[in-house]
């Protein structure tokens, strides 16, 4: 498995966390660490580490942008 830190910024209301975690369960990840970074003017911020089968983060990638109103702002490879 390797392990990802990917930041998101989401609509800062009820449900939006839930949506995301359920969209990296469904794409096979396992959600290690979360850190709310920020929220204000309605949007909030999180890292969030997640460990994926392989080595390639695309199909949770794909997975979390089909969200509506959650965008992908970067993804960092943890050692």
């Amino acid at each position: 498995m390797a392990l990802f830190r990917i930041r998101v910024a989401l609509p800062d209301r009820p449900g939006s966390l839930g949506a995301v975690a359920s969209a990296i369960g469904f794409a096979g990840g396992d959600i290690r660490g979360l850190v709310v970074l920020s929220s204000e003017a309605g949007r909030g911020i999180d890292d969030i580490t997640i460990a994926i089968p392989g080595s390639d983060p695309k199909d949770l990638l794909n997975v979390l942008g089909a969200i509506q109103g959650v965008e992908v702002v970067s993804v960092t490879p943890v050692s």
